[in-house]
Protein backbone atom coordinates (compact mmCIF):
# COMPACT_ATOMS: atom_id res chain seq x y z
CA UNK A 1 0.00 0.00 0.00
CA UNK A 2 1.20 3.52 -0.70
CA UNK A 3 2.04 5.68 2.14
CA UNK A 4 0.14 8.80 0.53
CA UNK A 5 -2.94 6.66 1.56
CA UNK A 6 -1.69 6.20 5.36
CA UNK A 7 -0.95 10.24 5.40
CA UNK A 8 -4.53 10.43 4.27
CA UNK A 9 -5.66 8.33 7.09
CA UNK A 10 -3.47 10.00 9.47
CA UNK A 11 -4.92 13.10 8.04
CA UNK A 12 -8.55 12.28 8.50
CA UNK A 13 -8.12 10.66 11.86
CA UNK A 14 -6.38 13.77 13.52
CA UNK A 15 -8.80 16.05 11.92
CA UNK A 16 -12.08 14.50 13.39
CA UNK A 17 -10.57 12.32 16.23
CA UNK A 18 -7.38 14.33 17.37
CA UNK A 19 -3.53 13.40 17.32
CA UNK A 20 -3.80 11.34 20.21
CA UNK A 21 -6.39 8.94 18.94
CA UNK A 22 -4.22 8.56 15.89
CA UNK A 23 -1.13 7.55 18.29
CA UNK A 24 -3.54 5.22 20.48
CA UNK A 25 -4.87 3.66 16.77
CA UNK A 26 -0.48 3.35 15.67
CA UNK A 27 0.10 1.79 19.19
CA UNK A 28 -2.56 -0.68 19.26
CA UNK A 29 -2.00 -1.70 15.82
CA UNK A 30 1.64 -2.12 16.49
CA UNK A 31 2.25 0.32 13.71
CA UNK A 32 5.16 2.97 13.17
CA UNK A 33 3.39 5.96 12.12
CA UNK A 34 6.03 7.37 9.74
CA UNK A 35 5.09 7.10 6.25
CA UNK A 36 6.36 7.99 3.70
CA UNK A 37 3.79 9.03 0.61
CA UNK A 38 5.98 7.68 -2.11
CA UNK A 39 7.04 4.59 0.45
CA UNK A 40 5.58 1.20 0.02
CA UNK A 41 4.06 -0.31 3.37
CA UNK A 42 2.40 -3.46 3.88
CA UNK A 43 -1.37 -3.97 3.20
CA UNK A 44 -1.59 -5.79 6.76
CA UNK A 45 -0.19 -2.68 8.38
CA UNK A 46 -3.49 -0.69 6.89
CA UNK A 47 -5.74 -3.65 7.87
CA UNK A 48 -3.96 -3.55 11.27
CA UNK A 49 -4.92 0.23 12.03
CA UNK A 50 -8.13 0.01 10.37
CA UNK A 51 -9.03 -3.05 13.05
CA UNK A 52 -8.02 -0.93 16.12
CA UNK A 53 -9.90 2.35 14.58
CA UNK A 54 -12.69 -0.57 14.13
CA UNK A 55 -12.37 -1.65 17.89
CA UNK A 56 -12.04 2.22 19.43
CA UNK A 57 -14.59 3.24 17.63
CA UNK A 58 -17.25 -0.10 17.97
CA UNK A 59 -18.15 -0.03 14.20
CA UNK A 60 -17.13 -2.26 11.33
CA UNK A 61 -14.24 -2.17 10.27
CA UNK A 62 -15.88 -1.72 6.52
CA UNK A 63 -17.52 1.28 7.88
CA UNK A 64 -14.62 2.67 9.18
CA UNK A 65 -12.84 2.48 5.68
CA UNK A 66 -16.29 3.88 4.13
CA UNK A 67 -15.76 6.74 6.27
CA UNK A 68 -11.92 7.33 5.80
CA UNK A 69 -12.50 7.16 1.55
CA UNK A 70 -15.43 9.43 2.26
CA UNK A 71 -13.42 12.19 4.08
CA UNK A 72 -10.54 11.82 1.70
CA UNK A 73 -12.10 13.14 -1.03
CA UNK A 74 -11.63 17.13 -0.37
CA UNK A 75 -7.86 16.37 0.71
CA UNK A 76 -7.53 14.74 -2.57
CA UNK A 77 -9.14 17.57 -4.56
CA UNK A 78 -7.77 19.95 -2.60
CA UNK A 79 -4.39 18.03 -3.48
CA UNK A 80 -5.13 17.02 -7.45
CA UNK A 81 -7.36 19.71 -8.55
CA UNK A 82 -7.11 18.93 -11.78
CA UNK A 83 -8.44 15.46 -11.35
CA UNK A 84 -11.92 17.33 -10.25
CA UNK A 85 -12.38 20.86 -11.81
CA UNK A 86 -13.05 19.21 -15.17
CA UNK A 87 -16.20 17.70 -13.94
CA UNK A 88 -19.60 18.82 -12.43
CA UNK A 89 -21.37 15.43 -11.86
CA UNK A 90 -19.91 12.66 -10.01
CA UNK A 91 -20.27 10.24 -12.66
CA UNK A 92 -18.72 11.90 -15.17
CA UNK A 93 -15.42 12.11 -12.26
CA UNK A 94 -15.96 8.49 -12.00
CA UNK A 95 -15.99 7.60 -15.10
CA UNK A 96 -12.32 8.92 -15.47
CA UNK A 97 -11.05 6.69 -12.77
CA UNK A 98 -9.63 4.33 -15.46
CA UNK A 99 -8.58 6.43 -18.03
CA UNK A 100 -7.01 9.61 -16.32
CA UNK A 101 -6.88 9.28 -12.65
CA UNK A 102 -5.46 5.73 -12.40
CA UNK A 103 -2.87 6.38 -15.31
CA UNK A 104 -2.00 9.62 -13.51
CA UNK A 105 -1.77 7.83 -10.33
CA UNK A 106 0.35 5.32 -11.90
CA UNK A 107 3.05 8.29 -13.37
CA UNK A 108 3.44 9.40 -9.75
CA UNK A 109 3.66 5.71 -8.32
CA UNK A 110 4.72 3.34 -10.81
CA UNK A 111 4.72 0.86 -8.38
CA UNK A 112 1.20 1.86 -7.36
CA UNK A 113 -1.85 -0.97 -7.39
CA UNK A 114 -4.86 0.93 -8.29
CA UNK A 115 -8.23 -1.32 -9.18
CA UNK A 116 -9.70 -1.91 -11.97
CA UNK A 117 -13.27 -0.76 -12.60
CA UNK A 118 -15.87 -1.31 -15.55
CA UNK A 119 -18.64 0.50 -16.26
CA UNK A 120 -22.17 0.55 -17.22
CA UNK A 121 -24.47 3.33 -17.94
CA UNK A 122 -27.80 2.34 -18.15
CA UNK A 123 -29.74 5.47 -17.35
CA UNK A 124 -28.55 9.35 -16.87
CA UNK A 125 -28.41 9.01 -13.13
CA UNK A 126 -27.15 5.79 -12.56
CA UNK A 127 -24.04 4.38 -12.73
CA UNK A 128 -22.60 0.64 -12.41
CA UNK A 129 -19.13 -0.10 -10.99
CA UNK A 130 -17.63 -3.52 -11.61
CA UNK A 131 -14.89 -3.34 -8.91
CA UNK A 132 -11.57 -6.07 -9.06
CA UNK A 133 -8.95 -5.13 -6.69
CA UNK A 134 -6.89 -8.04 -5.17
CA UNK A 135 -7.20 -5.64 -1.87
CA UNK A 136 -10.75 -5.85 -1.91
CA UNK A 137 -10.99 -2.70 -0.51
CA UNK A 138 -14.87 -2.03 -2.22
CA UNK A 139 -15.66 0.02 0.81
CA UNK A 140 -12.87 2.56 0.05
CA UNK A 141 -14.72 2.52 -3.38
CA UNK A 142 -18.13 3.53 -2.08
CA UNK A 143 -16.44 5.95 0.34
CA UNK A 144 -14.47 7.84 -2.43
CA UNK A 145 -17.87 7.34 -4.47
CA UNK A 146 -19.95 9.34 -1.51
CA UNK A 147 -17.23 11.98 -0.96
CA UNK A 148 -17.03 12.65 -4.57
CA UNK A 149 -21.25 13.12 -4.40
CA UNK A 150 -20.37 15.23 -1.35
CA UNK A 151 -18.11 17.37 -3.43
CA UNK A 152 -19.90 17.64 -6.23
CA UNK A 153 -23.20 19.07 -4.41
CA UNK A 154 -25.25 15.56 -5.05
CA UNK A 155 -26.33 12.57 -3.40
CA UNK A 156 -25.29 8.84 -4.08
CA UNK A 157 -27.58 6.12 -3.16
CA UNK A 158 -25.45 3.01 -3.24
CA UNK A 159 -26.21 -0.96 -3.73
CA UNK A 160 -23.92 -4.04 -3.90
CA UNK A 161 -25.73 -6.66 -5.18
CA UNK A 162 -22.55 -8.35 -5.82
CA UNK A 163 -19.15 -8.44 -3.58
CA UNK A 164 -15.85 -10.17 -3.57
CA UNK A 165 -16.04 -9.96 0.21
CA UNK A 166 -18.99 -12.28 0.11
CA UNK A 167 -17.64 -14.63 -2.14
CA UNK A 168 -18.90 -13.13 -5.62
CA UNK A 169 -15.54 -13.06 -8.24
CA UNK A 170 -15.56 -8.72 -8.74
CA UNK A 171 -17.80 -6.57 -7.02
CA UNK A 172 -20.56 -4.32 -8.46
CA UNK A 173 -21.52 -0.54 -7.22
CA UNK A 174 -24.80 0.18 -8.38
CA UNK A 175 -24.83 4.57 -7.78
CA UNK A 176 -28.01 6.26 -7.88
CA UNK A 177 -26.91 10.07 -8.61
CA UNK A 178 -29.36 13.15 -7.49
CA UNK A 179 -29.05 16.37 -6.85
CA UNK A 180 -28.88 17.21 -3.43
CA UNK A 181 -31.66 19.43 -2.49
Amino acid sequence: MKGIVFNLLEQVVTAEHGERTWDALLESAGASGAYSSLGNYPDEELGRIIGAASQELRVPAQDVVRWFGRRAIPLLARGYPAFFTPHRRTRDFLLTLNTIIHPEVRKLYPDAVVPEFEFATPAPDVLHLGYRSPRRMCALAEGFILGAADHYGETAELAQPSCMLRGDPACTIVVRFAARA
